[in-house]
Formats: C-alpha cells, sequence, structure tokens
C-alpha cells in the first residue's frame, strides 16, 4: 500500500464503488489490547476535555491527537492490527471527547441553581444520550457515508484519515505532544491548583471613574487552544471581552453612580447601586447581558438549521425507504437501549411525577432524533469542532422549558430535572457529531463499521463515567459565584440562568433583551454570534491568553519561508499545543483531586511571586518554550 489515500476518497466516484485504503484481508482491528489502549485514552480525553473546556468554554477535538497517540502506543503494543488498530483508538478518544463536550454544557447548571446531583443521576442521563445518539445516527450511517459520498466532505474525517495513513509520522508529532505536556504540566503544578507557589494572573482593575478590569491568565492549557483554534475566533472572542470590560461595564458603572443613595443592587441588596465596584457590575449585570446575547445567538443559529433539519429528515426517510435493510442488529439494540434507558433515568430524575417522567422522556427523545440527523449531517460539512451543538442545545432547552412551565413544574427540584433531561439532549448531539466523525474515517480507510460502533459506545460510557465523576470531584468550585471563580462555565451559567430566570419569574428581562439585541445586531452584521457571545461572558484574562496562543501561531507562520516549511511548523506547532492542553488539564485535575484529599495544603504565594511581575516572568517563559520547539523543527526534503 502506498502511505497517501486515494483521490477517489474525496469523490470522484460513487461511494459503494469506493475502493477503500485497506482493501483485502480482515477488516477488524480490535483485540483486548486495543480495548485496553483505546479505553485508557478515553478516559485521559474525557478527562482532559472536561477541565479544559469548563476553564474555557472551547473544547478540542479529539480525533488527531487520538490518532497520533494511537499510531504510537499501536507500534508497541499490537503491531499486527496497524492502522485498522489506530483508527478504532482514535474513535474511542473521539468518542470520550465527545460526550465530555455535550456534557459540560449543561450538567454543571445543576450545581450552579443551588442543587446536588448524584453519580447515578448523571450516569443515567448520559448513557441514555450516548446510546440513543449511536443508534440514531447509525440509521442514516449509509445515506452519509456511501450515497453522500464526495458531497458531504467531513473535514476533519479526511484529516484524521490523512494522519492514519501517514502513521511513520506519528514519532515526531508524539515528541512534540511530549513537549508540550512537559510545559504544561510544570507550570500548572508551579501555579494554580497545584502547589500554588506563584501567582499567573497578570491583572489590573481600575474602580474609578471609568471603571475597567484587564487581566491575563498565564495557562498553558488556553494558550494551546489559542494556536489550535487560530486567530479568527480568538480575535473575535477577545473582541467580545473587550466589549464587554471596556464599555459595557464603564457605562453601568458611570450610571450607577449616578443613583440614589438606597437603591441596591438588583440581586444583592447588601451592595448599593452608587457604591458598586468591577466585581459587582460584572456579575449582577454584565453577566445577563452576555447571558441575552448567547441565547439569541443559539436560537439564531437553531432557527437557521430549520432548513437543514427539514432537509435532512426528509432525504433520510427517502434513504430508508430505498435502503430499509441497512440498519445492523448492533445498532439496533443501542437504539433500543438508548430509549429504555431514557425512561429509566425520567423516573429516575422526575421524583415520582410519572407525568413528567413519560412526557419530558418522549420531548426529549423527539427533539434528540431532529437534532442528531442535523448534528450527523453538519459534521460532514463542517466537522465536530464548528459543531453548533450550543445552539441546537439552547433550542431544546428553551422548548423543555416551556413544557415545564406550561405543567406548572417551576420549583427547584423540577429545574433539577429539566437540566437532567437537558443533559440526555446535549449529549445525544454531541455523540452522533463524533460518532459519523468516526464512521466516515472508517469508511475511507476500510475498517469494519459494526466494530467501530461497538468501540465507540464503550468509549462513550467510560467518558460519561469519568465526567460525570470529574463534575462530582470539582461541585465545590464550580458551584462558586462572584469574581475570579475557577471556572467560567459559559454554556452552564446560561441554562441556570435561562431555567431559573423562566421558571422563578426573576429573570432580569431588560439586561436579557439589550444582550439579545446585541446578538441580532452582529447577527445582521455577520459576525459570529455565539464566538462573540462567549468572549463577553468569558473572564478577559481567558481570552486574553487565547489570543496570545492564536498570536504565537501568526508569528510562526509569518516566519516561515516557504509554504512546506509553514506546513511542518503549524502541524507540529497543533501537537505541541495538543500537549499543552493535555498537560495543563490532567495535571490540574490531579491538583484538585490532591487538595481535596489533603495530600496538597498551601497559603498560596506571598511578596514577588505573588506579584505581576511573577506573572509576567512565567508568560514570558510559558511564550519561548513554546515557540522554541516549533521554530527548531525540521523541514524533510521530498525525495
Amino acid at each position: 500500500m502506498d502511505n497517501k489515500l486515494s483521490k477517489y476518497a474525496y469523490g470522484g466516484v460513487a461511494g459503494k464503488d469506493y475502493v477503500p485504503y485497506v482493501s483485502s484481508g480482515s477488516r477488524s482491528g480490535g483485540n483486548v489490547v486495543v480495548l485496553i489502549i483505546g479505553i485508557i485514552l478515553a478516559a485521559l480525553f474525557a478527562a482532559s476535555t472536561a477541565y479544559s473546556g469548563m476553564k474555557s468554554g472551547l473544547t478540542v477535538a479529539a480525533g488527531i491527537p487520538g490518532s497520533i497517540l494511537g499510531s504510537a502506543l499501536i507500534a508497541v503494543f499490537s503491531k499486527q492490527k496497524g492502522i485498522l488498530g489506530k483508527n478504532l483508538i482514535q474513535g474511542m478518544s473521539s468518542g470520550a471527547e465527545s460526550v465530555a463536550s455535550g456534557i459540560i454544557f449543561v450538567l454543571p447548571a445543576i450545581l450552579l441553581i443551588g442543587s446536588k446531583v448524584t453519580f447515578l443521576e448523571g450516569f443515567a442521563v448520559g448513557v441514555g444520550g450516548v446510546l440513543f445518539g449511536i443508534g440514531i445516527a447509525s440509521l442514516v450511517h449509509n445515506y452519509l457515508m456511501v450515497e453522500e459520498h464526495g458531497k458531504l466532505m467531513y473535514p476533519e474525517s479526511m484529516a484524521i484519515a490523512e494522519t492514519l495513513v501517514a502513521s511513520e509520522g506519528a514519532g515526531e508529532s508524539m515528541k512534540y505532544m511530549g513537549i508540550g505536556f512537559g510545559i504544561g504540566g510544570i507550570i500548572t503544578v508551579v501555579t494554580s491548583s497545584f502547589l500554588n507557589v506563584a501567582n499567573n494572573v497578570i491583572s489590573y482593575v481600575n474602580e474609578a471613574f471609568y471603571k475597567w478590569k484587564f487581566e491575563i491568565e498565564v495557562n498553558p492549557l488556553l494558550l494551546g487552544i489559542g494556536y489550535i483554534v487560530g486567530l479568527e475566533v480568538s480575535l473575535t472572542m477577545f473582541a467580545g471581552s473587550i466589549l464587554s470590560n471596556f464599555c459595557i461595564m464603564p457605562l453601568i458603572g458611570y450610571f450607577a453612580a449616578l443613583g440614589q443613595h438606597g437603591a441596591a443592587v438588583w440581586n444583592n441588596p447588601d451592595v448599593a447601586i452608587n457604591a458598586m465596584q468591577v466585581k459587582h457590575i460584572a456579575g449582577s449585570y454584565v453577566k445577563y447581558i452576555g447571558a441575552g446575547i448567547m441565547l439569541s445567538g443559539g436560537l439564531i443559529g437553531a432557527i437557521k438549521l430549520i432548513p437543514t433539519i427539514v432537509s435532512s429528515i426528509k432525504e433520510t426517510i427517502n434513504a430508508k425507504s430505498s435502503n430499509s435493510g441497512e440498519g445492523s442488529s448492533v445498532g439496533n439494540i443501542i437504539l433500543l437501549g438508548g430509549i429504555v434507558i431514557c425512561f429509566i433515568g425520567g423516573f429516575l430524575i422526575s421524583g415520582g411525577n410519572i407525568l413528567m417522567a413519560i412526557a419530558a422522556s418522549i420531548l426529549s427523545l423527539f427533539l434528540s432524533l431532529l437534532f442528531v440527523i442535523v448534528s450527523g449531517r453538519l459534521t460532514g460539512t463542517i466537522g465536530t469542532s464548528n459543531l453548533p451543538v450550543s445552539g441546537m442545545t439552547i433550542a431544546s432547552i428553551v422548548v423543555v422549558t416551556l413544557l415545564f412551565v406550561a405543567m406548572g413544574w417551576k420549583n427547584s427540584e423540577s429545574n433539577k430535572s429539566l437540566l437532567l433531561f437537558g443533559t440526555f439532549i446535549v449529549t445525544a448531539i454531541a455523540m452522533a457529531g463524533g460518532y459519523s466523525q468516526s464512521q466516515k474515517v472508517t469508511f475511507i480507510i476500510g475498517g469494519d463499521k459494526n466494530e467501530m460502533q461497538k468501540y465507540f459506545a464503550i468509549a462513550g460510557i467510560v467518558g460519561v463515567t469519568v465526567v460525570v465523576g470529574t463534575i462530582l470531584l470539582l461541585s465545590n468550585q464550580l458551584a462558586m459565584t462572584g469574581d475570579n471563580v475557577p471556572f467560567a462555565l459559559p454554556q452552564a451559567n446560561l441554562m441556570s440562568t435561562l431555567t431559573a430566570g423562566i421558571m422563578s419569574s426573576k429573570l432580569p428581562w431588560v439586561m436579557i433583551i439589550a444582550g439579545a439585541v446585541m446578538g441580532v445586531v452582529l447577527f445582521l452584521l455577520n459576525l459570529p454570534v455565539m464566538t462573540v457571545a462567549i468572549g463577553f461572558y468569558l473572564p478577559i484574562s481567558t481570552t486574553s491568553i487565547i489570543l496570545i496562543g492564536a498570536l504565537v501561531r501568526l508569528f510562526v507562520e509569518r516566519t516561515c519561508k516557504s509554504e512546506k516549511e509553514k506546513e511542518v511548523k503549524v502541524s507540529n506547532g497543533i501537537s505541541l499545543s495538543s500537549g499543552l492542553v493535555a498537560g495543563g488539564s490532567i495535571i490540574g485535575l490531579v491538583g484538585i483531586v490532591l487538595q481535596v484529599t489533603g495530600v496538597i495544603k498551601g497559603a498560596g504565594p506571598s511578596g514577588f511571586v505573588a506579584s505581576n511581575g511573577m506573572a509576567f516572568l512565567i508568560l514570558a517563559g510559558l511564550i519561548i518554550a513554546t515557540i522554541i520547539p516549533i521554530m527548531n523543527s525540521k523541514v524533510k526534503n521530498d525525495e
């Protein structure tokens, strides 16, 4: 076999006539060793994605890092399984990341409304969502993968397939991932949740006439995310933060200073309006305007999907009528399992309310069905990294919330149940995207689709276990409110604000509507509403370091003398950045575990190491340590 994909992998031939990369011999890539490696990586990617996603509001697709790690580990432990084994491992990595990127949108919102969630509740709705998402997506496998071959391009699937085919380069990629993991791990140990012996936040806050705040959190995982997502996304998010911190906040501060004595903050009667500090303005006012922007962005995104929903359902029905025997028995069993677990979970989380359990379960299954099919199709167009999961979830949550309000289910326990049903929906949507992406790789490479289905489901269940466990482990920190909270949770904050506010009739509608109008203006200007909204909502300390990561990538690109050199260095930089994200999140999570168990007890930094100067030194060290290995990349000459 040549170490390159056929040109027909990208189209030019009917899907049924396409000859995959592995076109002869066994299609199986699995064995016990592959399964064990896949489970280990699934757990790591689930924990890493959950931690970094709750920190930054962004998640990084695990397909390519999973394929790189899989290539190295298969070469060592199960070489005979070759590229088919590597494909299963990247699929399991992607499955766990998909679970995490879905669950963290909604489940932490339960903590933010002041309720508690048990492991069993989170596990039930998560596993139900995993199985239902895979089951529905498997029903349209033939249509999405075969009939639409060359029409739906699946850009990230093709990138993963190319990475798998060029497996001999995995050693180089592994080296840069290792460097990144080391850099991220060392800085995380010295700062943040681990030893906490040095300050890593550059902070300037002005409480005078023109109130503003500018901060940079020197965090390797956030810098890595910035490098991966690039300048356009990073700059758009940072623009949202500039609008929030240097326009809206000073305006509110100025008008508040004109207020009469006695008027108090609407949700904090202990603070007078004209005595508000920056943290009060941000938490009690700017936050809700940001929620309004995100709400309008999500609903606009959902409305824009209506033609896609209609065409996807119509074409899927037509495809199924001509391929009625396409669904596999494994897929049907998985789908049935998802439906059964949804109803069982519905009874578990409804507190004995049988009507709620049945009505909300049926509505959740219906909404999931619609958006799972859309998710699979959109993945073929834009990939999972750009999948509008937030928009589809917001639309679903709004519909379910209206059901709850109409039925009079408005107390805090009902709100908790609502958010658990929302967790089922978002998990199914996210899982369908990751599953479709991995199955397209399997189709291109030549693996067994039923084998990928089984391994992907196992990875999804492992991912649910790890993510729910991580959220419960971090529950005290996730539930924190006020200034400088350790986890931003922009999507979960929106879900909690929206559902709790509607149910209690205490939503600050003026600010929500003002934010929604801003979202409409952004849409009319053809700007990415959700990206700006997340930047508006996130702390500027987060968006600023993400922007610095993007600027590092820009520097690397601008200093390259040829396209070949740029391709090599940017690729190695992405591998190193993946290591930064993994090192920062995994080591950070370990630090929290050690804190919770009482192994680490630190008073925090003091003196110079607690100053902005120390944070500047760490920032300079992080940037230099990131740039030097990338710039020293060797470009191999084509022979």
